[in-house]
């Protein structure tokens, strides 16, 4: 977001959802693979769950930039930091340990 914002010169609250979506294939393949060790379950069911809530994770990371360096007026690296903490762990994780990965917990 940081490179967008600062090479590219895009907006802050355009630039976060763009990074978003980079982050999420990447986050994707890591975390089937090693962080909840569901790569031998059909990718794409886990997909389409992962697109759901990755979708969803941009939309709440736009929101929240917007309302923290737009309305609030802080710098858009720390309504960043603030924004993705409280994403990642108030609805990314969560939902994809309870929901994207949980076929791979059911069927242990």
């Amino acid at each position: 977001m940081v490179a967008l914002v600062e090479l590219l010169r895009l907006s802050p609250v355009l630039a976060a959802p763009l990074g978003a979506t980079v982050g999420a294939v990447i986050n994707f393949a890591l975390n089937r693979r090693w962080v909840f060790r569901a790569d031998d379950v059909p990718v794409m069911g886990q997909a389409a769950r992962y697109a759901f809530v990755s979708g969803a994770s941009a939309g709440w990371n736009a929101l929240g930039e917007h309302l923290l360096f737009n309305v609030l007026g802080l710098h858009y690296v720390l309504a960043r930091v603030i924004v993705s903490v409280a994403v990642s762990l108030g609805w990314n994780f969560p939902m994809q340990r309870c929901w994207v990965y949980r076929a791979r917990q059911e069927s242990r």
